[in-house]
């Protein structure tokens, strides 16, 4: 267990907040010449950093749970190299690919239209959701499932309901039936989009396998060494694209706040370095063994939040 105090894990967070802040204060002046504008600017960058953080910190507990087995290089490469990924992967590049597929646009093209019609941009995403969070929902479904539908699981929170997951675990890929009929329910309640939620919602399925394949293969590996060091790589892989599940909904709302790109990234950026922090400090102070049902709330967090994405489909072809 660590002896450092709470602080001293954030203070690259801390630094990345005041970077953030500027550059929004900057942007904001920019557009509108004013300091008033300037500091309104900044004021959206800090309340998307409050926003991601909070949404967020379940992703951090379980996070932590994979960082624990993972060797220090490991940990300090998700912490750098994570960290770019998640804000210029996940909040810049991944809502511009998916525009550019949805309108049929290059990626220069993409950006332009991000830059002069966020308007248009912000629209195309948002009825580019049912496949957002289809595919989204489909991942932390599984994630939640795999944790509770496992037979050596013994420590149960909720006993009457999770013991019973254990016992049905014996049941082979019952987390995935589980998983198609949720699918191939919902899409027969969605008419026109339902092909394209069974299509989502299957390779979000297909990739949860994937990276659990393939961290499995690599966890086999005769040479020691190269076997530790494939496998940080593929639990480097499956937090990232957790990450990703996570961060689905909320670059989308964010854009209840603000319609500039480059804005959202920057405040969602900063509240993401602080659920890393946060990862790094759970794992370097054993607080998982200390609060032995941290784990299991937010894993139920998660499940929640797979039900609710699944949810939102329903309401958003309502809405339409």
């Amino acid at each position: 267990m660590s002896s450092r105090s709470t602080l001293s894990y954030f203070h690259w967070s801390f630094a990345f907040t005041a970077i953030g802040l500027l550059a929004g204060g900057y942007i904001g002046y920019t557009a509108t010449g004013t300091v008033l504008g300037a500091l309104g600017t900044a004021f959206i960058v800090g309340v998307l950093c409050v926003l991601e953080i909070s949404l967020s910190f379940d992703n951090a507990v379980v996070n932590a749970t994979i960082l624990k087995d993972m060797d220090a290089v490991w940990r300090r490469r998700f912490l750098t190299w994570g960290i770019l990924i998640a804000v210029f992967g996940m909040r810049i590049v991944f809502p511009l690919l998916i525009v550019a597929i949805a309108a049929s646009l290059g990626p220069v093209e993409a950006v332009t239209l991000a830059m002069r019609e966020p308007e248009r941009y912000a629209q195309i995403l948002t009825d580019a959701h049912v496949g957002i969070a289809a595919f989204g929902g489909t991942f932390l479904l599984m994630v939640g499932l795999k944790f509770f539908f496992d037979a050596e699981k013994d420590t149960h929170w909720f006993h009457l309901i999770e013991s019973r997951f254990s016992k049905a675990a014996s049941i082979e890929a019952i987390e995935i039936v589980i998983v198609l009929l949720a699918i191939y329910g919902l899409s027969l309640a969605l008419g026109d989009q339902a092909h394209e939620f069974m299509v989502a919602g299957t390779l979000g399925l297909v990739s949860f396998l994937a990276v659990k394949g393939v961290g499995t293969y690599m966890e086999a590996s005769q040479e020691a060494m190269e076997g530790a060091y494939k496998s940080g790589a593929a639990s480097f892989m499956y937090l990232e694209l957790l990450d990703a599940s996570f961060s689905f909904d909320g670059v989308i709302g964010a854009f209840a706040l603000s319609n500039n790109l480059f804005i959202i990234a920057i405040g969602l950026g900063v509240g993401a370095f602080y659920v890393r922090s946060m990862t790094i400090m759970l794992v370097d102070k054993g607080t998982l063994a200390e609060y032995r049902y941290l784990e299991h709330g937010a894993f139920w967090a998660i499940l929640a939040l797979a039900v609710i994405m699944y949810a939102q489909t329903l309401t958003h072809i309502r809405k339409c």
